[in-house]
């Protein structure tokens, strides 16, 4: 498990690998301690009373050795996320992990492994680089995509919506392709270079937690409103009601054809 989410309570660990109603958490707090002890896990911090536990390098190491997870050579521990006091946002964005894989995917434990968190996206020539919080790549015959925002109430309303649209420019910027002397074509960017076997753009999920939830149902509000006419598919909820399990509001819809028009084609060569 913190070989996909990276930082996790004794909790949340406990959530995942015990029986319903039942409390693993004085096993699983013997097996970090075990961890530990070996040099392959270690906490760097915590949330009110409660540790943060994440891999060491050499525990990242062992499991890839063992062949656990998809081979992830860039991804960090989490440790100097929790040093520099991102720790609760973190563990939000692995409650929103447990939340949308026990209420969405039906609890099908084995669809932690292809969640990964603080995916970059990045488009090198118009400087355009964030951050996606979680992705969810279930290994399906379409290759079902899922992008995950966290505010964990600590951005302003206006960034926050700016991260959002931050999407829409992502998935707006397209290439120009062809052979010199020809006419050539474009294409989306992030279809050649990112989700290749993606035929729409990936869905965007904001969640919104930190705060209490009449509060969150403003955010909620607010960001409906900021992002009014985005041309990507944008579903939000707020944390405590996607972990009972309530609907999504579809606040974006996908569409390609004014997103094309919004953004400039490249210039051929």
């Amino acid at each position: 498990m913190l070989g996909c989410v990276r930082i996790a309570t004794v909790r949340q660990m406990a959530q995942v690998i015990t029986a319903e109603e039942s409390d693993g958490r004085s096993y699983v707090r013997r097996a970090m301690v075990e961890l530990e002890s070996l040099g392959l896990a270690e906490t760097n911090g915590k949330n009110g009373k409660h540790q943060i536990w994440n891999l060491t390098p050499a525990g990242q190491k062992a499991l890839a050795d063992g062949n656990e997870l998809p081979p992830r050579p860039k991804a960090g521990t989490g440790a100097k996320a929790v040093r520099a006091g991102f720790g609760p946002h973190g563990l939000a964005v692995t409650d929103t992990i447990l939340a949308y894989t026990d209420t969405v995917l039906r609890g099908r434990r084995e669809y932690l492994t292809d969640w990964q968190v603080e995916v970059n996206h990045a488009i090198k020539q118009t400087g355009l680089s964030f951050n996606t919080d979680a992705v969810l790549a279930v290994p399906t015959k379409t290759s079902e995509v899922r992008l995950f925002e966290l505010d964990n109430g600590t951005m302003s309303q206006a960034r926050l919506a700016n991260e959002v649209w931050d999407y829409e420019r992502y998935a707006g910027h397209r290439v120009w392709e062809g052979a010199r002397g020809t006419i050539g074509g474009t294409y989306p960017f992030w279809q050649r270079h990112r989700y290749t076997r993606s035929t729409t753009f990936p869905r965007l999920h904001v969640v919104l937690a930190g705060k209490a939830e009449h509060l969150l149902d403003n955010r909620l509000q607010a960001l409906t409103a900021a992002v009014q006419g985005i041309t990507i598919a944008v579903w939000a909820n707020t944390l405590p009601s996607l972990q009972r399990g309530e609907p999504w509001y579809e606040i974006g819809v996908d569409d390609p054809h004014e997103r094309r028009s919004r953004y400039p084609e490249p210039a051929g060569h």
